[in-house]
């Protein structure tokens, strides 16, 4: 009898069959909007269910499909694949653009992170406007990282998951090479930090304007 009653409450802490918890899983990305880690999942599903292996069968079962389970930093998502992306192109009206300096200041912080806006500045030759960091990290593609350790203890930028989800990327060292960034003309060729601005630039005096937003562009 006592073994009988060992083995009936060992069985209620018996995790579900791995198929059970694969269709869990699937629910869970299915209803969340944003990425979710595996120790979010595992703390949503039932005692002994093993959320990374489950992650590894469903991903699997979902390749070649026109929905995918892709990887986010730390999360998982459910996304349209990327080769259908041209299908959604008709419900999405774009109706401002990044401006040339937030692409590079984006850039720049995504292949340097964490990197201070000091940094930022002797990388562009060119001052950052206040504008626009603010506005980056109001669209929540840039956050600040930890402060380093020079004199002064300045305050570091890094990508967010955000960004990486809204480019598709997993994490930072799949975004492209610097030259092919400069080949589709989204980094231009900088004189090299102190050289004077050539006159009439523009884009440099544009920059310096106090408060002036320039993020997006008519």
């Amino acid at each position: 009898m006592a073994d009988d009653t060992q083995d009936k409450e060992q069985s209620l802490f018996e995790a579900p069959p791995m198929a059970e918890q694969e269709r869990m899983i699937e629910a869970v990305l299915f209803a969340t909007s944003e990425p979710i880690t595996l120790r979010e999942l595992e703390s949503r599903l039932p005692h002994g269910c093993d959320a990374g292996e489950a992650m590894v069968h469903l991903r699997r079962r979902y390749e070649g499909r026109g929905v995918q389970v892709v990887k986010v930093g730390d999360g998982y998502a459910m996304r349209t694949a990327a080769d259908l992306g041209f299908l959604m192109q008709k419900e999405t009206v774009e109706t401002r653009k990044l401006s040339r300096a937030a692409i590079e200041t984006l850039a720049i912080i995504a292949y340097h992170q964490p990197v201070t806006r000091a940094e930022i500045e002797e990388i562009r030759g060119v001052s950052v406007s206040r504008g626009t960091v603010d506005q980056l990290l109001e669209l929540e593609w840039i956050r600040f990282g930890r402060r380093k350790m020079t004199p002064g203890r300045p305050v570091t930028f890094v990508v967010t998951d955000g960004f990486l989800d809204h480019f598709g990327l997993e994490n930072a060292r799949d975004l492209p090479g610097l030259k092919e960034l400069r080949a589709a003309g989204l980094l231009e060729n900088r004189p090299p930090p102190g050289a004077l601005p050539l006159a009439g630039d523009g884009e440099d005096e544009e920059e310096t304007t106090e408060g002036q937003s320039e993020l997006f562009e008519d």
